[in-house]
């Protein structure tokens, strides 16, 4: 038995690699959407039906303890949907608007994430919740989801303009701490903080992992196969190796 962990593409592979350095070998399939990349300029009802057949599928074909949904635009879209229909624990993941607010001196945030995930209301929910007396300043963008896939297979990237237009807010200048919402955005960490290391940049990848952990306690999962499977075209074994993840034949879409 494993733990199916899902994403439109490479980023929940940082989720991936946090459950492995938080419990090594625990046993899981990663799922990547590739085929449906990139998820954030999609309507929502689209995403929602598509993500939901999706796993439904892999639901099927796996047969998981336990689903991660490792991409904060799918667990914004369709996580309330999923519990709904399946009787497995899921795990979702949102943007780290809490830890971005808490760490924050001059109580000005940044959000950067994907268009979906920008829109949709869950995200103001946080920013009510957790950082009430913080300007939250926005920007939804496809631009560093595909930069960091780019990034992740060697090509050298330059996020500079594609968070330019955040700073270029009103309060702009006074961010001091800002949340990824995406978890893409793990793999451009060493970027942002070239860029900016006066910013205290908050990945949601550990926070993740820690919660499915948390989750999966009760269930006693036994050693199994780690293998990754891809609804468009396979990634490199060379690239999967560091995960400690076998390609497999592609999954359905």
């Amino acid at each position: 038995m494993a733990i199916l962990v899902f994403d439109s593409g490479i980023g929940g592979l940082g989720v991936v690699a946090a459950l492995n350095r938080l419990a090594p070998g625990l046993p899981l399939t990663y799922l990547a959407d590739n085929g449906f990349f990139p998820y954030g300029e999609k309507p929502d009802e689209l995403l929602l039906r598509h993500i939901t057949e999706v796993i439904g599928a892999a639901i099927a074909r796996e047969r998981p303890e336990a689903v991660v949904i490792a991409c904060n635009t799918a667990s914004t879209i369709a996580l309330t949907a999923l519990r709904a229909t399946f009787a497995l624990p899921f795990i979702g993941c949102v943007p780290p608007i809490k830890p971005a607010a808490a760490s924050s001196a001059s109580r000005t945030i940044g959000v950067l994430a994907t268009k979906a995930t920008v829109r949709r209301p869950y995200l103001n929910g946080l920013i009510e919740r957790f950082a009430p007396d913080c300007q939250v300043l926005s920007l939804g963008t496809p631009a560093l989801a595909e930069l960091a896939e780019q990034k992740f297979r060697g090509a050298d990237v330059d996020v500079s303009a594609a968070v330019a237009p955040l700073f270029r807010q009103e309060g702009g200048r006074r961010i001091d701490s800002i949340a990824l919402g995406c978890t893409h955005y793990t793999f451009l960490l060493p970027e942002f903080l070239t860029l900016r290391p006066d910013i205290s940049w908050h990945d949601p990848a550990l926070p993740v992992a820690r919660q499915t952990l948390k989750i999966i306690a009760p269930l006693h999962l036994t050693p199994a196969e780690r293998a990754a499977r891809f609804t468009g075209a396979p990634v490199a074994a060379e690239l999967l190796a560091p995960f400690a993840l076998e390609p497999r034949l592609n999954h359905p879409a």
